[in-house]
């Protein structure tokens, strides 16, 4: 291998000198964690997700009612040409302008909820995707690959890209980030 592509290699793959985050948003206040690898970069072999959390926020998820309060925390990047709506959950906005959310509360209720990630799954990929890891990984990627039975019930109902087939389990794909669309 040429001298210049192990250096490169090298540079990427490095563990980087950890980020301090605080956090100070409407559901939580004095959190801090840290970001210890580069942004969307060496994650486990066994979460592979086929959406970055901008492609997601672009295509409509959650109704437009996510994050909307902690944009601070993330790129800005990610919320350009977001689909987002700060009023309420409006399922219009979604990619198949169905609701396929449940509440926040019926995500308490199951203890799906883990403390450093009050609103779900989504902040917890979030804060993966950028960098931190937490032992909340285990669980929240075993969740992730579980919803993966959805794409084989796709695949064996609809017509492959049939858009208009299972729409509602379609966009509830896009809200783990599986790319429904191909499907």
């Amino acid at each position: 291998m040429p001298h210049w592509r192990v250096r490169i290699l090298s540079i990427i793959y490095a563990e980087m000198k950890p980020v301090r985050l605080e956090v100070n948003d409407r559901m939580q206040k004095g959190y801090a964690y840290y970001r210890t690898k580069p942004i969307g970069r060496q994650f486990r072999h066994d979460f592979r997700p086929e959406l970055s959390p901008k492609q997601m926020l672009r295509l409509g998820v959650f109704g437009g009612k996510y994050l909307n309060d902690c944009r601070d925390e993330f790129p800005a990047t990610w919320f350009q040409n977001a689909k987002l709506c700060n009023q309420r959950h409006d399922p219009e906005l979604n990619f198949f302008k169905v609701n396929a959310s449940q509440p926040l509360s019926v995500w308490r209720k199951k203890k799906w909820i883990h403390p450093d990630d009050p609103r779900g799954w989504f902040q917890w990929y979030c804060r993966y995707y950028m960098g931190r890891r937490s032992a909340d990984d285990d669980r929240q990627i075993k969740r992730w690959r579980s919803v993966r039975r959805h794409v084989a019930q796709l695949k064996k109902h609809c017509a492959r890209r049939d858009l208009d087939c299972r729409r509602r389990q379609r966009q509830a794909l896009l809200h783990w980030a599986y790319d429904s669309r191909k499907i």
